[in-house]
């Protein structure tokens, strides 16, 4: 009988897993990876937690709950603090900021008259201006032009050439420091009681005689001084000139004395115009004049014109009517003694009816 031939197995060594199978299971194996390693992230904080707080309660034996609750409530206090004090920060008004003094204010304060021969350097200018604050002053009366036909200041005007004093003062300076210590400076300046500058330019004089310079006396020997001429146009030019120039010194209130006609009128006198021998036509070319300075420096000048007491409230020949009768708007009043209340309020009734605006009276020694 014929043996039977074992038959031999054959061995096939190959992977039951698929290019797609072994994808699949790579990606599974990431996936894995990813969602230990997230929940080990998130898992952290809790284990560690558990952790202090089992080393700090077992081990260290301390009472974490107190001691967190204690920060808490300082926490809390510290940031009640800081709410009021930011409560009470918002509730403090901010200080204002110091406005610019304004210079054409008319405020109804106190004046005062400076010695302008003192006024020689910034230390004198700035002690006598603490000294005025102190009085509690708001305007400082700086005389740059005077009766005497002195200009105490370096003036480009060509008129006043002849009629600069020998030391003159820094005007501007003044007007500079005077504003700093929180003072309103205000250029005083003569007008038509000038007796020097009509030498310079004799148009704006009072003639005689053809050319010659009426004097209020016989004879320059005896006392005899010369004087403006208020219907020369070069004259009130030339004032108008000084007002501009002070301005831009820094002076944005003048006060102008002296406009008037000379106290004698007489025959020989020669205004150039026939209205200079009435009263009428003198009052009306004072008028002219004022309302020609008020018109060239409106916005520019708070512009003041000045007279004693007696020639306000009397009719003169010097102003043809009534001083406060001439159209100004700012008028100061200068009085041998101080004003009674009735008197003072008789006066500003007087220059309120007349038109005058705003009116400021002072005696000899001090302004009110």
């Amino acid at each position: 009988m014929a043996k039977n031939k074992r038959q031999k197995v054959k061995h096939y060594h190959r992977s039951f897993y698929s290019r797609e199978m072994r994808v699949k299971r790579g990606i599974g194996i990431v996936v894995l990876v990813v969602a230990v390693l997230a929940a080990a992230w998130f898992a952290a904080p809790h284990v560690l937690d558990w952790a202090t707080h089992t080393w700090y309660t077992v081990v260290k034996d301390r009472d974490l709950e107190a001691e967190s609750a204690s920060r808490a409530e300082a926490a809390a206090s510290s940031a009640a603090a800081s709410s009021a004090a930011a409560s009470q920060a918002a509730s403090e008004p901010e200080p204002e900021e110091e406005k610019p003094l304004d210079g054409k204010a008319i405020t109804g304060g106190s004046w005062a008259e400076l010695d302008v021969t003192t006024l020689t350097d910034e230390a004198a200018i700035r002690t006598a201006a603490r000294q005025l604050k102190q009085q509690g002053a708001d305007y400082a009366l700086v005389t740059l032009k005077d009766a005497a036909g002195t200009v105490y200041y370096a003036s480009g005007v060509a008129a006043a050439a002849q009629s600069i004093t020998e030391n003159p003062v820094d005007a501007a300076n003044i007007a500079a420091i005077l504003r700093e210590e929180g003072i309103i400076p205000a250029a005083q300046l003569a007008a038509f009681t000038d007796p020097v500058s009509v030498y310079t330019d004799r148009s704006m004089g009072v003639h005689y005689d053809g050319n010659s310079l009426w004097l209020d006396n016989v004879s320059a020997a005896k006392g005899g001084k010369a004087w403006m001429n208020p219907f020369a146009a070069s004259a009130v030019q030339f004032v108008g000139d000084l007002i501009e120039e002070v301005r831009s010194m820094g002076y944005e209130q003048v006060v102008l004395t002296g406009v008037q006609f000379p106290n004698i009128i007489t025959r020989k006198q020669d205004f150039g115009a026939s209205g200079g021998k009435s009263r009428e036509g003198r009052a009306a070319q004072l008028t002219a004049d004022i309302a020609a300075w008020q018109t060239r420096f409106a916005g520019s000048v708070t512009l003041w014109v000045s007279y004693p007491d007696a020639l306000c409230t009397a009719a003169t020949d010097a102003l043809g009517t009534t001083g406060m009768s001439l159209g100004m708007e700012n008028l100061l009043v200068t009085s041998s003694a101080a004003l009674d209340a009735d008197s003072r309020a008789a006066l500003e009734q007087a220059a309120a009816d007349a038109g005058v605006q705003h009116i400021v009276v002072h005696d000899t020694t001090a302004f009110r």
